[in-house]
Order: structure tokens, then C-alpha cells, then sequence
């Protein structure tokens, strides 16, 4: 009997583990992108045009990270916007004469590109951010649209630059641990006090999360994985947002609002695949667009050449400077 009464437990035992292997999280359907910005860094251009639609190679920002939540599965998309936004609107909306001009010169390689920058009917909502308090603001300008469902936060500053996209990698780590994520990258200890940091006990991979702050001087740092601009979060997070407690730079900081979930859902950190451009500093946007040219297979090829050209003039440059 007790050899039975052994085996039953253990068939149990195997029941639980397998189906706790196997659990099924809440979809995330929904990303919000913060697009209030006025993107004083590039100013004058900044002026009349939104930073979000500076070009990236042949397309503009925002649509590089449209098109990252597209590839990782959202089905529904609400910007967080500010005055003087409305460019951002038209960019994804249904333009007829556009289209059936390229479609009567037949040009349709540049007619795909377009149809692929309409966004679905009943899919794209916005609302405003009336006054620049903070992400942490901004996130929780978004929770009615949001609702009662986990979602994921994009930051259109921040590219990453793989063929399977950031959120993509993320949305695999959800779909096995739920709760809360955050990508992270390494960085150097002096360079902590620019960014959100992670207190775990880990290096690399998926990461447990036991802290979080933000900006904190090198010598205070809990280690020196960095939050970047790409989040899945549950709907609680609007509550703590709610209180509209201040942080760093007398901003309602995300960091802060979600650093006090982690004591009541699971909190991770992952490290991804790919190349990190830090698209709002005018030299990580020239960057940016170096990079995504250089894989444009029209003109990739050319850029290499000039690009090599200039380092050559560069050094010879250098040399006669060195002589003189």
C-alpha cells in the first residue's frame, strides 16, 4: 500500500510540474508608444517635424518600431502624443490618391511600401499627454485604452536592429515566465547614472529582478545592466502610476512605479540579440543610419565603398598632421 501511495504522489508530482512547464499567460496584444516628445536635441528640424518621423534609412523612425510590435504579434496600437503630432497620424492613415497614382505608373515596389505603413481599421488609437511630467506619465496617459491586460511599451527612441526584433524575443520569455519584463544591456559602471539599472542576482539571459532604480551614481549602482526602451508590463502598474509620486529630474520615472511590483508578480530582465541604437542623440542617429543602410540591399553596397573611401581620407588626414 504505501508503495501505491508512493507512486500516486509522484504521478501527481509529474501532473503539476508538467502543467505549470505549460501554463498559458494573458496574450499582450496591446504596445503603447510614448510620442509626446519635442525632441529639443535636433532642433531647428524639430520644429514643425515630429522626431518620431526623422528618417531611418527609407523610413522613419516610428515606423521601424511599428513595425518591430507588428512582427511580435500586436494587434493594437495607441500613441501617446503632444501637440503638434498630427504628422504621425497621416503618416499611418489610408492615402487613395497616393496609392492608385503609384498603381497607374506602375510602381510597385514603392506602392507595397506604402500599403505596408496603413495601419488596420480599428487598431490605431491616440491620446495626449497634455503636459511632459514623465514616461511614467505618459504610460499612464494610456490606461484606458490599455484596460484590464498586460501590454508592452516601446520606446521609438531606441532601435534594435535584428531580423527577429526585440519585443519578439521578449513576448518568448513572457509566454514561459508571465509578470513583468524588461530588456537590458550592459554598460559601463561610470555610464549607470544615464539610465534605469536592475538589482539582480544574475549575468545575462532571462534574469531575476529583485530592484530597479533610476540613475543611480556609479558607486550606488546594484549592477550595470541597463533598462532600454522596450517593456511588457501588467495592468497594476496603472495603479502605482496613479499616485503620481515624482522621481529623478522631478519626473513621474517608470522605474520607480515599477520597481514596486516586483514584491507581487514576477519580475525578469532579459538580454537580446541584436544591435542597439540609441536613435534620440543626433550621433546615435547618424549611426542608426549608417548601419540600416549599410543592409539596404539597393544601396548597402555603395555606402561600403564611400564609407571606406572617407576612413581612407580620415587617415591620410591624420598622417599629415602627425608630419606637420
Amino acid at each position: 500500500m504505501a508503495m501505491q501511495h508512493q507512486v500516486k504522489h509522484d504521478v501527481i508530482k509529474e501532473v503539476i510540474i508538467t502543467m505549470s512547464n505549460t501554463q498559458e499567460f494573458k496574450p499582450v496584444r496591446k504596445a503603447v508608444f510614448p510620442v509626446a516628445g519635442l525632441g529639443t536635441r535636433f532642433l531647428p528640424v524639430t520644429k514643425v517635424l515630429p522626431k518620431e518621423m526623422l528618417p531611418i534609412n527609407d523610413r522613419p523612425l516610428i515606423q521601424h518600431v511599428i513595425d518591430e510590435a507588428k512582427q511580435a504579434g500586436i494587434e493594437e496600437f495607441i500613441f501617446v502624443t503632444g501637440r503638434n503630432k498630427e504628422m504621425l497620424e497621416e503618416h499611418f492613415d489610408y492615402q487613395p490618391e497616393l496609392m492608385q497614382t503609384l498603381k497607374d505608373r506602375n510602381k510597385q515596389e514603392e506602392l507595397e511600401k506604402v500599403r505596408e505603413t496603413n495601419m488596420p481599421e480599428g487598431r490605431f488609437f491616440l491620446t495626449r499627454q497634455a503636459k511632459p511630467l514623465g514616461l511614467g506619465h505618459a504610460v499612464w496617459c494610456a490606461r484606458r485604452l490599455v484596460g484590464n491586460e498586460p501590454f508592452a511599451v516601446l520606446l521609438p527612441d531606441e532601435l534594435i536592429q535584428n531580423d527577429v526584433g526585440c519585443l519578439a524575443q521578449m513576448i518568448e520569455v513572457y509566454n514561459k515566465t508571465g509578470g513583468n519584463i524588461v530588456a537590458v544591456e550592459e554598460v559601463e559602471k561610470e555610464e549607470t547614472q544615464n539610465y534605469g539599472i536592475i538589482d539582480t542576482p544574475d549575468n545575462g539571459g532571462v534574469m531575476k529582478v529583485n530592484g530597479m532604480v533610476e540613475k543611480p551614481k556609479p558607486e550606488n549602482a546594484p549592477s550595470n545592466f541597463s533598462i532600454i526602451g522596450r517593456y511588457i508590463l501588467q495592468p497594476e502598474v496603472f495603479d502605482e502610476l496613479a499616485s503620481f509620486e515624482t522621481g529623478a529630474g522631478g519626473e513621474i520615472q517608470l522605474t520607480d512605479n515599477m520597481a514596486k511590483l516586483i514584491d507581487r508578480q514576477p519580475f525578469h530582465a532579459t538580454t537580446f540579440k541584436g544591435l542597439r541604437h540609441d536613435a534620440g542623440r543626433r550621433g546615435g542617429f547618424i549611426k542608426a543610419n549608417v548601419m540600416y543602410g549599410l543592409q539596404d540591399p539597393k544601396i548597402g553596397g555603395t555606402l561600403r565603398k564611400e564609407i571606406l573611401k572617407l576612413a581612407e581620407e580620415l587617415r591620410n588626414e591624420e598622417q599629415l598632421k602627425g608630419a606637420a
